[in-house]
């Protein structure tokens, strides 16, 4: 059976090179195993990014923007998931076999990084 999935990017996302077509299309994987270890550790799977970013380093932080109150909350909960050794490992798993496709910033965007 096809797979056929319908996204519609909306503001700034719709000029990131990462959010292409065919950019989302090669990091269908990563993306769908995100899902997966949500529902897993029933959480988003915004949560479960988070989580992976805090666990690679101690002095690793984030910083996600957001202008709504409900996905602050969200965000905040990505510090409550706790991912196993094995949960780490199968996310690295994908991505050392796809690592993740485009760019993040269009060149316009780039002319403005590390100014």
């Amino acid at each position: 059976m096809a797979r056929v999935t319908l996204v519609f990017i909306t503001g700034a996302r719709r000029n990131l090179p990462r959010f292409a077509d065919e950019a989302r299309e090669a990091n269908h994987n990563l993306v769908a195993l995100i899902g997966e270890v949500a529902k897993r550790k029933n959480a988003m799977p915004a949560q479960v990014a988070l989580a992976w970013l805090l666990a690679q380093k101690p002095w690793i932080t984030s910083i996600p923007g957001t202008t709504k109150l409900h996905r602050l909350e969200e965000n905040i909960g990505g510090a409550n998931v706790e991912l196993t050794a094995a949960d780490l490992q199968e996310l690295a798993d994908v991505m050392a076999k796809a690592p993740v496709t485009g760019e993040r910033y269009n060149a316009q965007m780039m002319k403005t990084v590390n100014r």
